[in-house]
């Protein structure tokens, strides 16, 4: 049985010339860049060389980027890092965020809230997903020093109006940091033209290693580091840099910008046919913005069906999606994401989501649509839920 994997969102493969860039610094260029020797000053070289490559692509100063562990790492640095340094300062101790982020971000911010003394302000959206720019600008306050709001979301694929929320911070005099993971593959990461002071991207969602992140710091940004020791990475990652990983990172990065255009129109030709395919069943609503969205992004709830109970027929069938972030995957609870647009318990419950890549085709999702139907017809059968009743 072919397994026709579209959770691409969740992870993707390491792409086989990422591999081939990082197979050296695992067994012959294996030194510590930290290490005077000539095995360690290799290794430096390879870490300068990346950074100065990741720079070059997100439009920053090499001393802008800091290599992390993960994009969940590089949030985690960027919110308590900048919120900890600025309170320091008497700045001011007010975050805003969206109702919609992941859970890095929105973890992040209530353990400042519960344990530090932050305030959070969580902006509502709209019924696509979209931040209101007006209760943003509305909701700054004198005390205010953060914005932190994701450039694209990862579950329903809205793609937030970037510059025009950087553009409020700026005026605002307030900091703006945008959490890019679902970006980094299909659409523009350059921080000069987003206008943003701190920005997250990492390895697993675009053909790169596992276990790599980046975070983007602008020159002159408070910020202080959440993990002693050592002092690498201007003293805010301490730790040995994973050198195989950071290159692996920065060549992803450097091929998927590269062809994000080209890969971008396939993926969304695609996209607009599955969804297009999918509406046609009774019942199924499509979630987030029809046309503001990723590329690769169909999220559809199915109306009197649990979106877990679906996974497992298709799974059965060897189809790989998801109900959600693949994050809070063993949790039985809705969307937190779905919820924020204002739908009903039911239709969040039901939703299902397929993140399409590199290796999706036409005949992949025409498979889908040829077993959909009746799995849908079976399980409504099944379920509690009168369908009839949800219509």
């Amino acid at each position: 049985m072919k397994e026709i994997y579209l959770d691409f969102a969740a992870t993707t493969f390491t792409r086989p010339e990422v591999l081939k860039a990082m197979n050296p610094f695992f067994t012959r260029d294996f030194g510590n860049p930290s290490s005077l020797h000539n095995a360690g000053l290799k290794a430096k070289k390879a870490l300068a060389d990346s950074r100065q490559k990741v720079a070059g692509i997100i439009g920053a100063r090499p001393e802008e980027v800091i290599f992390t562990g993960s994009g969940t790492e590089s949030i985690n640095l960027a919110i308590k890092g900048v919120a900890r340094a600025l309170k320091k300062q008497g700045k001011g101790n007010h975050i805003i965020t969206s109702k919609i982020e992941h859970h890095a971000v929105l973890d992040s911010c209530r353990f400042l809230q519960e344990n530090e003394g932050f305030e959070i302000t969580y902006l509502s959206v709209d019924k696509y997903g979209t931040v209101d720019l007006e209760e943003l600008s509305e909701r700054i306050t004198s005390k205010t020093i953060l914005i932190s709001i994701m450039y694209a979301n990862n579950e329903i694929g809205t793609i937030q109006p970037i510059h025009d929320i950087a553009k409020i911070a700026r005026e605002s005099n307030v900091l703006f940091h945008t959490d890019a993971c679902q970006a980094g593959f299909e659409l523009d990461v350059n921080v000069q033209n987003l206008g943003v002071d701190l920005m997250t991207l990492n390895g697993s969602k675009i053909y790169g290693p596992k276990g790599t992140g980046m975070l983007f710091v602008k020159k002159g940004t408070p910020i202080q580091a959440i993990i002693q020791g050592g002092g690498q990475e201007r003293g805010l990652r301490s730790g040995t840099e994973n050198v195989p990983g950071i290159v692996g990172f920065a060549k992803a990065l450097e091929i998927c910008q590269k062809q994000k255009s080209k890969e971008a129109k396939r993926q969304e030709k695609l996209r607009d046919y599955f969804i297009k395919k999918l509406k046609k069943i009774p019942g199924v609503v499509l979630n987030g913005h029809p046309t503001e969205r990723l590329p690769n992004n169909v999220n559809v709830s199915i109306m009197g069906i649990e979106g877990e109970a679906m996974l497992l027929r298709l799974n059965e069938l060897g189809v790989c999606a998801s109900s959600g972030s693949a994050c809070t995957s063993t949790s039985l609870d809705p969307s937190h994401v779905i919820l924020a647009t204002g739908v009903s318990f039911e239709q969040a419950h039901g939703s299902l989501r397929f993140s399409l890549g590199l290796t999706t085709t036409k005949k992949d999702l025409d498979f889908i649509m040829q077993k959909l139907p009746k799995i849908v017809k079976d399980l409504r059968q099944l379920s509690p839920v009168d369908f009839e009743k949800l219509k």
